[in-house]
């Protein structure tokens, strides 16, 4: 069972973007900043259209959904711009759209692998370049790519999501000190195995479930919401010092420092 979310009030009436929004992570992230207050547009190539509703009728702050495929980078600029349009510029982006279907590396194609760094890696980095400007316009903004701790961990048959995951935090380093100068803050999240619909649907058997509880030092298997509390601290204020890190929210499967 999650617990409240600490309130932050900088991030009333935020202009927050969201990559993937339409289920699992993305979705709880959603929510959890229209929970704040902030003005959340979200882009996903699923139809979100009960999410939406659904959402209001919970929250009583309704998101902008635009639907998409972030592998088509006009199309998720164009996003980010009727966003900025319709809440002000960007000051909040979360990049968290992902694909981490399993292929064995032996029979892996170019085509499989370029695919895979398509969704998980090309559109962090334009989504960045994208709306950096509009942060530095407005004095500054927040930047949390959503990585994985299956690249601390080497997880098998993973091999290119795997690799984008640890380009993702070579590349939140690598923006955070060239644009640190212009008030932008850029941190990455590294999940644990998160029990979302399609984890359970595909992979997450009752046996697979157990094995991986063995390893976790707390004994809870991880929801989508237990990410929540973590980016709002890296997307907020709270967090105005903390830039180019990774926050590992897994349970203690992995050691890091």
């Amino acid at each position: 069972m999650t617990g409240p979310e600490a309130i932050h009030p900088d991030l009333k009436e935020a202009s927050v973007f969201v990559t993937g929004g339409a289920s699992g992570i993305g979705a709880a992230l959603v929510e959890g900043f229209l929970r704040q207050g902030a003005r959340v547009a979200f882009f996903d190539r699923a139809d979100a259209a009960e999410t939406v509703e659904a959402m209001e009728a919970r929250i009583g702050n309704r998101p902008l959904f635009i639907q998409g495929d972030v592998t088509d980078t006009p199309a998720l600029m164009a996003a980010i711009d009727t966003a900025a349009t319709t809440h002000g510029p960007v000051t909040v982006l979360v990049s968290n759209a992902a694909n981490d279907t399993r292929y064995d590396a032996q029979d892996l194609t170019e085509a499989e692998w370029d695919s895979c760094l398509d969704v998980n890696l090309k559109p962090y980095f334009f989504a960045a370049q994208k709306v950096a400007p509009m942060m530095e316009a407005t004095g500054g903004g927040a930047i949390v790519n959503m990585s994985s701790g299956s690249y601390l961990m080497g997880v098998a048959r993973l091999a290119p999501y795997v690799a984008s995951n640890a380009a993702i935090m070579g590349l939140t380093r690598s923006l955070a000190r060239e644009w640190g100068g212009r008030g932008i803050r850029i941190n990455a999240v590294a999940p644990g195995w998160v029990m979302t619909e399609r984890q359970k649907e595909l992979w997450a058997t009752p046996e697979a479930q157990e094995r991986h509880r063995a390893q976790q030092c707390l004994p809870e298997l991880m929801q989508a919401e237990d990410l929540v509390g973590g980016v709002l601290f890296l997307a907020s204020k709270a967090s105005r010092m903390v830039t180019s890190q990774m926050l590992v929210i897994d349970a203690g499967v992995s050691v890091t420092g």
